[in-house]
């Protein structure tokens, strides 16, 4: 899709993109500003857009993905106040404190990473290492949705190991 298709496609349902942020939102600047969003992420990956799927569902869905995301990331970082020396963050959630140090040592756990099938292992360490996605993709030839699946397998897996070796329920 050219760039001209894909302005004149946003063009031709801009009032519905508008009306479907304003739902989402429910304020005006804030649609505003996840309408434009939606557009820029939209332009952004217009390649990967396939001729003949529908436009208006392809860009609807980026736009309500948008507002999920930013919504999360707002419930996790909410700001109460902004004061003259800086913005404070207010908590919402309580504190608990983590047990897993006292019932779980640190070699046992590398061990039970260390025990993963290397096609699970490998991509799984990447990510607790802080490298994203689409760079452990891009570093093992392999397709983004691939190793996303094979890191959910690999924490599973784990998850499972705990939950049997210390019975949690």
């Amino acid at each position: 899709m050219s760039t001209v298709e894909f302005y004149t496609n946003v063009n031709a349902i801009s009032s519905i993109l508008r009306a479907f942020a304003f739902k989402l939102t429910q304020d005006s600047e804030k649609s505003k500003d996840l309408y434009q969003e939606t557009v820029f992420k939209a332009l952004k990956n217009k390649d990967s857009f396939s001729i003949g799927t529908n436009f208006k569902a392809w860009i609807t869905t980026i736009m309500r993905n948008t507002f999920i995301n930013e919504y999360r990331r707002a419930r996790n970082n909410q700001v109460t106040s902004v004061g003259h020396d800086g913005l404070y963050f207010k908590l919402n959630h309580k504190t608990v404190h983590n047990e897993g140090e006292i019932s779980m040592n640190y070699e046992e756990l590398v061990k039970m990473v260390n025990n993963l099938d290397d096609k699970l292992r490998i991509p799984f360490q990447r990510f607790y290492e802080g490298f994203k996605y689409h760079e452990i993709a891009d570093e093992l030839d392999l397709p983004i949705g691939t190793i996303k699946s094979r890191i959910h397998k690999a924490r599973k897996i784990l998850q499972k190991q705990y939950k049997n070796r210390y019975a949690v329920a």
